[in-house]
């Protein structure tokens, strides 16, 4: 179990805060109003009205304790630069920001900011990507960098061993499994020995910008 600060419960900072709550890490939430505290108070371990932007209730609310600090003020940038400074300054060991724009990104990062998100902006781009691919089945993001996607196989890989294709070498993602495009059996973890059919689906982890890659082939 981790423990987390959230700052800000807007939509963004709420389901930040309470998915993690579900997810069995101890909460604490902390909000200007009054009314957005109680709207998660019974879904968080803590939940507390008060101004992140003075130190001394960041000192009083024991935020040097938590492992991580997600400061969810994207729209209020002067509010969420002080907040990062603060949190730093107080040793907070890790500080995720939400930013609206490349401007509120640099700013939060010279800062001390260890991450910045742009929720809506990333939700965009993975939904414009799915789109723009009928091939992909399922895509599942592991980091910023990193993801595990189900994609129908090349035409080229058709009939050949998954050693002869050699793919982790050619094209630097892992085949980390294959459904049969027959029968929808799934083969976990297929050696090198394994030979590809058509209509198989391949289940590929690596790079984003490798997958995206082997996507086009």
């Amino acid at each position: 179990m981790k423990t987390f600060v959230v700052i800000g419960l807007g939509r963004f900072g709420s389901a930040v805060a309470t998915e993690l709550a579900q997810l069995g890490h101890e909460v604490l939430a902390v909000d200007l109003s009054r009314d957005a505290v109680q709207q998660v108070a019974d879904q968080v371990t803590h939940a507390v009205a008060g101004d992140a932007r003075d130190p001394a209730v960041l000192r009083a609310l024991g935020v040097r304790n938590y492992d991580c600090a997600v400061v969810a003020l994207g729209d209020d940038v002067g509010s969420a630069a002080l907040i990062t400074l603060n949190l730093k300054e107080q040793g907070v060991k890790k500080v995720v920001c939400k930013a609206q724009s490349h401007v509120q990104r640099r700013l939060l990062e010279k800062i001390g900011a260890d991450r910045v998100v742009f929720p809506e902006h990333e939700m965009g781009v993975k939904l414009a990507q799915g789109l723009s691919s009928s091939s992909v089945l399922n895509f599942i993001e592991l980091s910023p960098d990193f993801g595990i996607v189900e994609t129908a196989i090349p035409r080229e890989w058709e009939g050949k061993t998954l050693a002869q294709l050699n793919i982790r070498a050619r094209h630097r993602v892992n085949i980390i499994a294959v459904r049969r495009g027959g029968s929808g059996e799934m083969e976990i973890a297929p050696g090198g020995e394994y030979m590809l059919e058509r209509g198989d689906e391949a289940v590929a982890l690596g790079r984003t910008e490798d997958i995206n890659l082997l996507q086009e082939l």
